[in-house]
């Protein structure tokens, strides 16, 4: 396939802005190329004249999905920046257990959750390290994505070798997993402790319970300031007075929300809604 040009370039960013909120950057042309060079190698189009020019009509709707699809899915992997995970062992959910000891309630939401490793990683954690939390409590741990194909991918639990050897500690592998064929399936235990659902983080949300925790992590990247601005509006209203969210690496509420305040925890930045402000 033949570089893309800037006209199709523009013209799939404001598709892809139309249907996600997701802003692609100036500089982002390769990634559409590669992705939408996926799609015609997988058959759905025979050349990139003909997915433009399908695209164009705005009348295959289906084409549209999966245009989208191959844009949203980012990558991710087991214990992803490793700091999260251990304030969330060391000091968060032990918060948050304290806290909710009289319920026996635990609500969490892990946004932006794509082929489930980072859910799938909270939920070993609260096996392994509070399985007193993870057998007798009432955990509503709810992940969501905007792709149905991730969502497919999460909900089977079954990863290649890559994926399993990228962040994954041989003790877990060996405790969770189990062989199958060339890849590796998930427990049942670990997977039913998660309920996937599709969602369009800049669209409606369904109606949720307040929320303990919330793991929205290196997606705001790619949502302009006001769609953030958004985002971060809705989860102050859903969260519990003493909820913790938790955003990627490079993300921050700075000069977005002044109604969170950061608290720094294993090297890591968490944020909590600013009861005072």
């Amino acid at each position: 396939m033949q570089g893309i040009s800037q006209s199709d370039f523009e013209f799939v960013r404001k598709l892809l802005y139309q249907r996600s909120a997701m802003a692609l950057g100036d500089n982002k042309a390769y990634l559409v190329e590669a992705r939408l060079s996926d799609l015609i190698q997988n058959g759905d189009c025979d050349n990139f004249a003909e997915l433009m020019e399908r695209l164009r009509s705005r009348r295959d709707r289906r084409l549209e999905d999966l245009v989208v699809e191959a844009m949203t899915i980012n990558e991710t992997w087991f214990y992803r920046d490793s700091h999260p995970f251990e304030a969330l062992r060391e000091t968060i959910l032990p918060r948050l257990i304290e806290e909710r000891a009289a319920t026996r309630r635990l609500n969490i939401w892990c946004a932006a959750s794509s082929t489930g490793q980072e859910p799938y990683s909270v939920a070993m954690l609260l096996h392994r390290h509070f399985p007193d939390v993870a057998h007798n409590w009432k955990v509503s741990f709810v992940a969501t994505d905007i792709s149905q194909d991730a969502l497919a991918a999460a909900r089977r639990g079954l990863y290649g070798r890559h994926e399993v050897a990228r962040g994954l500690p041989d003790d877990l592998r060996a405790r969770y997993f189990s062989p199958d064929g060339d890849r590796w399936q998930l427990d049942k235990t670990i997977r039913d402790m998660v309920r996937f659902e599709q969602l369009n983080l800049a669209g409606p949300w369904p109606l949720m319970d307040r929320l303990d925790l919330v793991m929205i992590r290196n997606v705001l990247i790619y949502f302009d300031l006001e769609t953030k601005r958004d985002i971060f509006r809705r989860i102050r209203q859903l969260m519990q007075p003493w909820g913790y969210m938790m955003l990627g690496a490079a993300e921050t509420t700075m000069y977005i929300d002044s109604q969170f305040k950061r608290e720094s925890i294993q090297k890591c930045n968490c944020y909590r809604v600013d009861t005072t402000a």
